[in-house]
């Protein structure tokens, strides 16, 4: 699975489980595993090491400890559907937390831009000096 132009995922890097899904759903809901508990090592995955160390420095309830991100998926009712949310849904955390971050580069505020701020104090200063009370 293609994650970005630069980033492939295989199957062999996550592992999944179905489990049984929690809440309400009648009398399916004790015989069928429809929920998917996806399991992704970082440790143990095929990225490259500086997109590894990248995801084990984020502090994130996911992941754990050891370096496994945990994502468990149980919004449909079919346990095909709940697979492509897991798979999908790491696709998307590895993708976020993968991008190169943005330097910011330093600017200077324009001379006109300038010129505007001190006019508007000036223009503040001047009101408020003429509702000053001479004491007449």
């Amino acid at each position: 699975m293609n994650i970005n132009s630069h980033l492939v995922l295989r199957e062999s890097d996550y592992e999944i489980t179905p489990i049984r899904a929690q809440g309400a759903g009648g009398q399916n809901v004790n015989k069928v595993s429809s929920a998917i508990h996806l399991r992704f090592d970082i440790h143990a995955c095929s990225l490259p090491d500086y997109y590894k160390h990248r995801l084990l420095q984020i502090k994130d309830s996911r992941i754990t400890k050891e370096g496994v991100i945990v994502i468990k998926a149980q919004q449909h009712r079919t346990q095909a559907k709940n697979k492509a949310d897991a798979i999908e849904r790491l696709a998307q955390f590895i993708e976020e937390n993968t991008r190169p971050i943005k330097r910011r580069v330093a600017t200077k505020p324009s001379r006109n831009s300038m010129r505007k701020v001190l006019d508007k104090k000036k223009q503040r200063g001047q009101t408020k000096q003429n509702r000053q009370n001479y004491g007449y």
